[in-house]
């Protein structure tokens, strides 16, 4: 059954978004996507957050939820991540797929217009998003944007995801585990590593397909200065290449400054900032 609002299931007090299928599961009917719902009666524009490759309690948005009271904030697991429907392998341009998955929530939700604020995999869907539905899209957040497919100095981080997770470390697959389940947590970056070691394989493809310029909508880039997973000059083309959108850089910050310590609070603020000028 397709969700209708007013009839969702709940699991723990949180709704169960019921679709008829999704891109990221072409043989499975039907879906279930996991859906955290805050502030479901606040009258401001609601805000969409995309979590990243490792899934969304892993880099939550705690700060940043309880900074934007005023505005409803769907923050859904993707097909494949924490309490959603599981898969084993991510379909080729996965981004694209999920991005098709996130409106068909809205959709079920009964939002037609949001912001979103996407992390790394959930930045380049939430540019994807408002590519595709540019009418239904207020303004777009984008942390740890990825603009470059090929990313050689990220090669290690990848095979490590695919070959061998164990290396990150007891806390790390801890914390992963207690999001996705054991064993479940390895299927997940088993099938992030393979995804991208394929994404770099082709790396003169676009994410985009060179449409960047015709973003019409504001983009706000937050991007820590220390950032791992990005390459040099890599954020100079979304600069060069997208005239609505600027680029925060977070000085002392790597891949997920929203949830850095030292960084969280000045992300917070920049981010509310930009979503209540929308």
């Amino acid at each position: 059954m397709i969700y209708t609002p007013g009839r969702a299931r709940y699991r723990s007090g949180v709704p169960i978004v019921s679709l008829a299928g999704s891109p990221l599961a072409p043989t499975r009917r039907p879906i279930d996507v996991f859906v955290r719902d805050f502030h479901a009666d606040a009258p401001d524009l609601p805000l969409l957050i995309l979590h990243g490759g490792w899934g969304y309690e892993f880099y939550p948005f705690a700060p940043q939820i309880d900074a934007l009271a005023e505005r409803r904030v769907i923050a859904p697991d993707r097909t494949g991540y924490g309490k959603s429907s599981r898969i084993t392998a991510l379909p080729p341009r996965f981004h694209l797929a999920a991005a098709a998955e996130h409106e068909a929530t809205l959709d079920a939700l009964g939002i037609e217009r949001c912001a979103i604020w996407g992390h790394s995999d959930g930045a380049v869907i939430a540019l994807l998003m408002a590519l595709r539905r540019p009418a239904r899209v207020a303004g777009v957040i984008v942390e740890a944007v990825h603009l470059d497919r090929g990313k050689p100095r990220s090669r290690q981080f990848f095979t490590d995801m695919l070959e061998a997770p164990e290396r990150f470390g007891p806390r790390v697959t801890a914390r992963l585990a207690a999001d996705h389940g054991d064993p479940d947590w390895r299927a997940v970056l088993h099938a992030g590593g393979r995804a991208w070691l394929d994404i770099a394989a082709t790396p003169d493809d676009d994410f985009y397909d060179h449409r960047l310029g015709e973003l019409a909508c504001p983009v706000l880039a937050i991007h820590g200065v220390d950032d791992p997973r990005t390459e040099p000059g890599e954020l100079d083309r979304l600069a060069r290449e997208a005239p609505n959108a600027r680029v925060r850089w977070i000085a002392g910050a790597g891949h997920a400054p929203h949830s850095e310590r030292a960084a969280s609070a000045e992300v917070t603020a920049v981010g509310a900032s930009f979503l209540r000028g929308l």
